[in-house]
C-alpha cells in the first residue's frame, strides 16, 4: 500500500510543474486524496459492504470535490489535476497512468443496466470539461480535447475534439475531416436547394397550365388531375 502511495506522489511530481515537494503533494493535492480514499471504498465495495463504501466515497466527494463511485475500477498512476467537478461512474474502468483535468465526466447515457460507463485505456489524457458518456472504449495513448463530448469509441493514439467529438489526429497524422478554411455554408446550400425546388415546381405548373389550356380550360377537373 505504501509503495503505491509513494508511486502516486512520484507521478504528481513528474506531471505537475507546480509541485514543489513531496510533502506538499502528500498534504495538499485533492486528486491524490480522492484516489487514496477510492481505493479504500472500492475494497469495501468488493467485500459487499456497499453502504460503507458509498459513505467513504461521499466523504471523499465532500473533502475533494471529486466524485468516484466505489464500484469504478481505477488503475495505477491516475493523476487528477485540480479535480473539482470530476465524476467517475460505477462501471467505469480507468487504465494505468491516465490524466484527468477538472470537470471531466466519465458517465452513462441513461438508466440502462450493466456496463454503462466508459473504459479508458492506458496513458490517456482527458482535458478540462470533457464528457465521455456511455459504454464505449477510449484506446491507449488517446487524447480528448477540452470541452469535448465523446459518444463513440476512440481508437488508440487518436486525438478527438468537438461536440460530438471527432478524430482530428490519428497515429501522429492529422485527419482532415474538416477543412478549417473552406467550411461548408449550410444555410447557403439549403437556400440553393430550395431555389432549385421552386424552379422545378414553377416549370411543372407552367406545363400544367399549358396542358389545361390545350384541353379546353380549367373547368374539366378530370383533365387537371390527369395533368397533375
Amino acid at each position: 500500500m505504501f509503495s503505491r502511495m509513494f508511486q502516486d506522489i512520484e507521478i504528481v511530481m513528474k506531471m505537475d510543474p507546480a509541485a514543489r515537494s513531496r510533502f506538499e503533494v502528500f498534504l495538499t493535492y485533492a486528486g491524490l486524496h480522492a484516489v487514496w480514499l477510492h481505493r479504500v471504498a472500492h475494497r469495501c465495495y468488493r467485500l459487499g459492504w456497499f453502504t460503507l463504501a458509498r459513505a467513504i466515497a461521499q466523504f471523499g466527494r465532500f473533502m475533494t470535490g471529486i466524485e468516484i463511485h466505489p464500484g469504478a475500477v481505477i488503475g495505477r498512476g491516475l493523476f487528477i489535476d485540480h479535480g473539482m467537478g470530476v465524476v467517475i461512474g460505477e462501471t467505469a474502468v480507468v487504465g494505468d497512468y491516465v490524466v484527468l483535468y477538472q470537470g471531466v465526466t466519465l458517465g452513462g447515457t441513461g438508466k440502462e443496466k450493466g456496463k454503462r460507463h466508459p473504459t479508458i485505456g492506458n496513458h490517456v489524457l482527458i482535458a478540462t470539461g470533457a464528457k465521455v458518456l456511455g459504454s464505449l472504449t477510449v484506446g491507449d495513448y488517446a487524447k480528448i480535447g477540452a470541452g469535448s463530448v465523446v459518444l463513440r469509441s476512440v481508437p488508440p493514439n487518436a486525438t478527438v475534439v468537438g461536440i460530438p467529438a471527432r478524430v482530428v489526429v490519428l497515429d501522429g497524422r492529422r485527419v482532415d475531416e474538416l477543412d478549417q478554411v473552406n467550411l461548408p455554408d449550410v444555410v447557403d446550400e439549403t437556400c440553393k436547394a430550395l431555389e432549385k425546388r421552386i424552379e422545378n415546381l414553377e416549370k411543372q405548373l407552367a406545363e400544367l397550365g399549358t396542358r389545361v389550356s390545350e384541353t379546353g380550360g380549367g373547368g374539366n377537373d378530370g383533365n387537371v388531375y390527369s395533368a397533375l
